[in-house]
């Protein structure tokens, strides 16, 4: 796994810009994810290419799109870290938090962090709707990331409010996402955003392009918003 991750950061043009321990401590957390996933449900990919490839290689292509050396990050909708822990391996001056819905899956990115020796990272038990509210997250963001599988519209409502402003929240999604993006217009201006760039990659070793859809926060969100969880399912922005 570890050479795999390390041609593949070649191929990004990345080997330069991280640290040369980041393929090994990549193929770690990957084996970690993969022991992990035989008692708990993480993943659906089960083989050691497809973590290197399609999860620590999807994540490091969003080095390509933006720069987040020093600043502060939240994950919304962490799962198995993805791209959060897989961002702070490879810029070790980022400042993570993790948050997760799923209090088994916090408790397990907690005890890989340390694991793996990371310092700045903290996963925290809650729903993202409910935690943008809380002082200290709200506003309190240079980057906001999500990979989950949701409607930009969702997306938006969920992790722009922890954006400061002049801060960006970045979308993981697929090349096919125009529609998706066209739809959420209304939400991204409602939400105190602008679309700055569309950033394609491809992701080594497949033929696989993803985007990184990344909004740029230019004014605050207005206080109204996120809604209510089953408010945003019924009537998304």
């Amino acid at each position: 796994m570890r050479e795999m991750i390390a041609r593949g950061l070649e191929e990004l043009g990345l080997a330069g810009r991280v640290p040369h321990t980041a393929p090994e401590q990549l193929a770690r957390y990957g084996r970690l994810l993969l022991e992990q996933n035989q008692v708990m449900n993480l993943t659906a990919i089960r083989e050691e290419e497809g973590v290197a490839r399609l999860h620590m290689l999807d994540c490091a292509g969003l080095l390509t799109s933006a720069d987040f050396e020093n600043k502060a990050l939240i994950d919304v909708g962490s799962g198995a870290g993805f791209p959060g822990l897989a961002l702070k391996i490879l810029v070790p001056s980022l400042r993570v938090t993790l948050l997760d819905a799923l209090g088994k899956r916090v408790d397990w990115l907690n005890r890989v962090a340390g694991q793996l020796g990371l310092e700045g990272v903290e996963a925290i038990h809650a729903r993202g709707e409910e935690q943008a509210r809380v002082k200290g997250f709200r506003d309190s963001f240079d980057v906001a990331c999500a990979r989950a599988v949701a409607d930009l519209r969702v997306l938006c409502e969920l992790c722009l409010p922890f954006v400061k402003v002049g801060g960006l929240f970045i979308a993981m999604k697929s090349v096919e996402c125009g529609p998706e993006l066209e739809g959420a217009a209304r939400a991204i201006k409602c939400l105190g955003g602008r679309v700055r760039q569309l950033a394609d990659y491809p992701i080594p070793g497949t033929d696989i392009t993803h985007r990184a859809v990344v909004i740029e926060k230019v004014a605050p969100t207005l206080k109204d918003y996120p809604l209510r969880w089953a408010k945003i399912q019924k009537e998304p922005l």
